[in-house]
């Protein structure tokens, strides 16, 4: 990947980034998510992936024990370009994948489709994948299941971001509240003393 991002690569990085979600624990929503997209395609494996500038982490995974990928080697780098569902029916007959490592290696990916994780202001941030070791295709109804599921997928992580907002604006808040009583207790304090009066 080149060193120069373009305006709208830091502006999709900037998205990501504002959801604070990289190297967040796992989360049962987001894990049922995958569940569902891998029961639908029947496929062994499918993953949540958030892709930032240099690695593709997964946010959520079935049938695989990595939580992350270089970039550089992540089929979902070519999903997120994408606005519909990324299908490579067979890896090692693509000449863009045929040497990948996760190809020639663990995980053998044969099959990859890709629903790219789109938001509000149009950034793809990720992907909801499933992948087969066999090579395959998905038929209409797993594909609309698929793009279902990741606009299921967004809008849990639009939840989970404004649930993070509510309770930092709810903290300041609260700060504030007892910044307030403690300058409300000193100048009662004050004033006693001014006017000499007991407590």
């Amino acid at each position: 990947m080149s060193t120069t991002v373009s305006a709208a690569e830091a502006a999709r990085l900037a998205a990501l980034d504002r959801y604070a979600i990289l190297d967040t624990e796992p989360e049962e929503t987001f894990d049922d998510i995958v569940k569902l997209a891998a029961y639908v395609c029947k496929t062994p494996m499918a993953m949540l992936s958030l892709v930032d500038d240099h690695r593709q982490w997964f946010k959520s995974k079935v049938g695989v024990e990595i939580k992350e990928t270089p970039r550089e080697i992540a089929i979902c780098s070519h999903a997120i370009q994408q606005s519909d569902v990324f299908i490579v029916p067979d890896a090692t007959q693509d000449p863009r994948f045929r040497d990948n490592p996760l190809v020639v290696g663990e995980p053998h990916i044969r099959f990859y489709a890709g629903a790219p994780l789109i938001d509000d202001d149009g950034h793809a941030l990720g992907t909801l994948c499933v992948v087969d070791r066999q090579p395959r295709e998905l038929d209409d109804e797993q594909k609309q299941a698929l793009k279902s599921l990741r606009r299921i997928a967004v809008g849990q992580m639009e939840l989970r971001q404004n649930l993070q907002l509510l309770k930092e604006a709810l903290n300041d808040r609260t700060k504030e509240e007892h910044a307030r009583e403690l300058e409300l207790q000193r100048l009662e304090q004050k004033l006693v003393r001014v006017l000499g009066l007991n407590p």
